[in-house]
């Protein structure tokens, strides 16, 4: 594709600052920058109806289709007969049974009093609805007759336009733009890897963004997971972090310190999640970046699919997009002395002629090429 550059006006302000974000997107952003699970979250931040809506559409679910909410109900009593046939539990009617799915959302994000055994409940069955619906997704992926290539051209599509939509409400951006990876560059990153023929690659479909100022990466990244991506399937363990310090901006910002107080407390710490230093970048490369596994609607592509087919497994899959967010000052710094592209490209291929003629990764110097 190469790079479909959108450079946004600089004389835009941003429309969401920091006020804007509420403790569950807080609670996203931290996700995103430390790599974590959600499986470790202990509770939500949807308070009614309305915000449990705009949570399902992100992930591509139409609250208003008829389709959409049976598959969402079929997904529920996956997860209640695992979770009472296998593990044994026990649960109350009104969760067992809720007359609408999108209450035990609610119920998962409402404390009432110290005894939390309801709303601890009601988060188990979220998280087994989101474990099976992504591994029906994938299912379901592997049952149509459309390619990687096609389905990344829906994602790439839709984020594009997203991106007009940003520069309509706002957003101060620098530079918004995707790219993918060559044939020739995902050979070399797979020569590049131990792990060659089982390793994933990523970053086949790549964004980046850049910002004006340093203090509007983290209400980009919260506007991005309340409206392009579902933060809850970003790839724990791929985040890397080494420009954002979280709690220096919550203690910073009088917002996100007043929301942290709310803040659950994850038994993870922040250090478990995080990758390995990517070994052909420069020393002072500085970046946010994030893997996540992107929504695609795939409704006419199987028409002849029945009603069953369609609640089974869903209309939805997913395919890995990553997503880089840099402020204009460090992009530039990251393009320049060690950081430039050409060295990283040259250190390498440095490992990979070495890994083939001599068969060895680790001993390989990965510095700057005299």
């Amino acid at each position: 594709m190469g790079r479909d550059i959108l450079h946004l006006d600089a004389s835009f302000r941003s429309a969401f600052s920091p006020d804007d974000l509420d403790l569950q997107e807080l609670e996203a952003v931290r996700l995103i920058l430390q790599g974590n699970s959600v499986i470790d979250w202990n509770k939500l931040d949807l308070p009614d109806r309305e915000a449990v809506n705009a949570f399902l559409r992100v992930q591509l679910f139409d609250p208003e289709d008829a389709v959409d909410r049976t598959r969402l109900r079929f997904v529920f009593n996956q997860a209640i007969t695992y979770l009472e046939e296998h593990l044994g539990l026990r649960f109350p009617e009104d969760l067992r049974d809720p007359a609408d799915v999108r209450d035990i959302f609610i119920t998962a994000s409402t404390y009432t009093g110290r005894f939390r055994r309801r709303q601890s409940q009601a988060c188990m069955i979220l998280k087994l609805m989101h474990v099976i619906n992504h591994m029906e997704a994938a299912e379901l992926k592997f049952q149509m007759p459309i390619s990687e290539a096609a389905l990344f051209d829906r994602a790439e599509k839709r984020i594009l336009r997203f991106a007009d939509t940003m520069r309509s409400d706002g957003h101060q951006l620098v530079a918004f733009y995707g790219s993918r990876k060559t044939r020739t560059s995902l050979i070399t990153k797979l020569l590049a890897k131990r792990e060659t023929i089982a390793a994933t690659v990523f970053d086949k479909l790549r964004f980046r963004i850049i910002t004006e100022e340093p203090e509007q990466i983290l209400p980009v990244l919260a506007y991005l997971a309340r409206n392009l991506f579902p933060f809850n399937y970003v790839i724990p363990g791929q985040s890397h972090n080494n420009l954002v310090h979280l709690r220096r901006a919550i203690r910073d910002t009088p917002h996100y310190a007043n929301l942290a107080s709310q803040m659950q407390r994850l038994r993870t710490h922040p250090t478990d999640w995080l990758p390995d230093k990517n070994p052909f970048s420069g020393n002072s490369y500085r970046m946010v970046n994030f893997i996540s596994d992107f929504p695609v609607r795939v409704d006419e592509i199987r028409p002849e699919m029945d009603a069953q087919d369609t609640y089974l497994l869903g209309k939805v899959v997913f395919v890995l997009v990553e997503f880089q967010i840099v402020d204009r000052n460090t992009a530039e710094k990251n393009e320049i002395g060690d950081n430039a592209h050409e060295l990283y490209k040259a250190r390498q291929r440095r490992i990979v002629e070495s890994r083939l003629l001599r068969g060895s990764l680790s001993r390989v110097d990965t510095k700057k090429p005299k």
